[in-house]
């Protein structure tokens, strides 16, 4: 890898551990400004209510992450104009898309009893609807916003794109939370989010067109021919949240199915702690894509083989310390952390954290195939494990309890490495021997005998 490259990754890795930021002071800031200011009933149906906005996130099924990698691949091979094409096609097609959802769902939340079906008492049904309304254009307006960060991806400039969302994020958040300190109702929260988030969007569209000039908006350069080719992959993203879904919530209902709500609790705790991990191991994959896209683009094969060695290599060994810090101190932060409501089971935890260790490997490979659209069959195998993996759990959690359900989330795991590392060695052009050989080769001043050294070297600097 040239400087340039890895400037680029230390500033992606900095500019995702800033957006992972950004979510952490929305959570932990949100919940005791509104209950400061609102009851406690009427912060419960705003939860309630802000959740059924949250599934319009499908409408523009993968066409965003799709544009971004095809368009990342096209300009690393020097083609602007077919970029510009795809750029085109994909915000005429959303934003059809949007309109239609945002039609159809306009009409759904008119007729439809919401307040009644949610049994909401402190939210009036006309209040409800609106804010459904307004959330739900917000929701749609980030389809728009993730096309617009593909404009910044394709050049390069992917870490200024993810800080500017970061930025509008909080921006929409701070603009939220004025109306609650003022005593304002959950509709006029609501509106004031969703004009902030629209302002976002406008912004950021002139912003793109002030950095990329060669970026335009209009439809001379549209494609049906270009949606066409982009539809099967577009479709195909949505299994990952699909099997998401399953592996999470599914196997919850399995277990709560096989041993009851009681058991449910203790296994959906351990295995949220036991998920900090996947945080870290989601910012490498977030952090190397767009370079893979890229080095894909150009044919730079020997560029793509590194960033996928290197990307590997640093999930797991991120991975391995969080997992470290957990065995020791998981069991007592999971007993402070329930006010000792939910026992500490040091074997559930370790079964739970090896999961944690083959989903980072896999996890991370796909990335190279995610980058460069070639996810399909992915996306079919990952569906089908999730699948089989639910199923499997009711039956282990009845037969061995928990540690029987925690041990069949091994069974995706295991499915998706069989199929991942061979695909991604292949586009590679990697071995397996070489690969695992590169998970264990460190650049000699992170070596352990130099770092020792180093440490002797400096120890009678101190003393003195």
């Amino acid at each position: 890898m040239d400087t340039s490259t890895k400037r680029r990754l230390f500033l992606g890795f900095l500019s995702n551990w800033v957006s992972k930021l950004a979510g952490t002071i929305v959570q932990l800031v949100q919940v005791p400004v509104f209950l400061h200011f609102w009851s406690v009933p009427l912060y419960g149906e705003w939860m309630i209510v802000t959740a059924v906005p949250s599934y319009l996130s499908f409408s523009s099924i993968g066409f965003g992450n799709v544009a971004g990698n095809e368009m990342t691949m096209m300009t690393a091979r020097g083609d602007r104009d077919g970029a510009l094409r795809v750029f085109q096609s994909c915000w005429w097609l959303i934003t059809a898309i949007c309109a239609v959802c945002i039609l159809l769902f306009s009409v759904a939340i008119y007729f439809f009893p919401v307040s009644e079906y949610l049994k909401l008492h402190e939210m009036g049904p006309t209040d409800t609807k609106w804010i459904i309304f307004y959330l739900g254009c917000s929701v749609l307006l980030g389809q728009l916003e993730a096309l617009l960060q593909s404009a910044y991806r394709c050049v390069g400039r992917y870490p200024y794109g993810s800080f500017i969302k970061s930025v509008f994020s909080l921006l929409a958040f701070t603009a939220m939370l004025i109306p609650v300190c003022l005593g304002g109702g959950a509709r006029s929260v609501a509106l004031a989010f969703a004009v902030a988030n629209a302002v976002g969007t406008v912004v950021l569209c002139f912003m793109v067109k002030h950095d990329l000039p060669w970026i335009r908006y209009g439809w001379s350069h549209a494609s049906m021919d270009e949606v066409r080719r982009l539809t099967v992959p577009a479709f195909a993203f949505m299994a990952f949240p699909i099997g998401n879904a399953l592996n999470l919530q599914g196997t919850l209902l399995a277990v709560g199915y096989a041993l009851g709500p009681a058991e449910v609790v203790v296994f959906g705790t351990a295995r949220t702690v036991s998920r900090v991990a996947l945080q870290m191991v989601q910012m490498v994959n977030s952090t190397f894509w767009p370079e893979m896209s890229s080095a894909y683009g150009a044919n730079d094969i020997p560029l793509i083989r590194t960033l996928h060695r290197r990307a590997c290599q640093m999930a797991l060994v991120i991975a391995a310390a969080i997992i470290a810090a957990m065995m020791a101190l998981g069991p007592w932060f999971l007993h402070r952390w329930t006010g000792g409501h939910v026992p500490p089971s040091r074997t559930l935890l370790s079964i739970l954290l090896l999961v944690v260790v083959f989903y980072s490997l896999w996890a991370t490979s796909s990335t190279l195939v995610a980058a460069i659209n070639k996810h399909q069959k992915m996306a079919a195998w990952y569906l089908a494990g999730t699948s089989v993996t639910v199923v499997i759990t009711y039956f282990a959690a009845r037969a061995y309890g928990l540690n029987g359900a925690a041990a069949s989330l091994l069974i995706s795991e295991l499915v998706m490495n069989l199929y991942v590392l061979p695909e991604s060695l292949r586009l590679s052009h990697d071995t397996f021997r070489d690969f695992a050989a590169s998970l264990f080769s460190y650049p000699a001043s992170l070596r352990p005998a130099t770092l020792l050294a180093r440490l002797r070297r400096s120890r009678p600097q101190l003393e003195s």
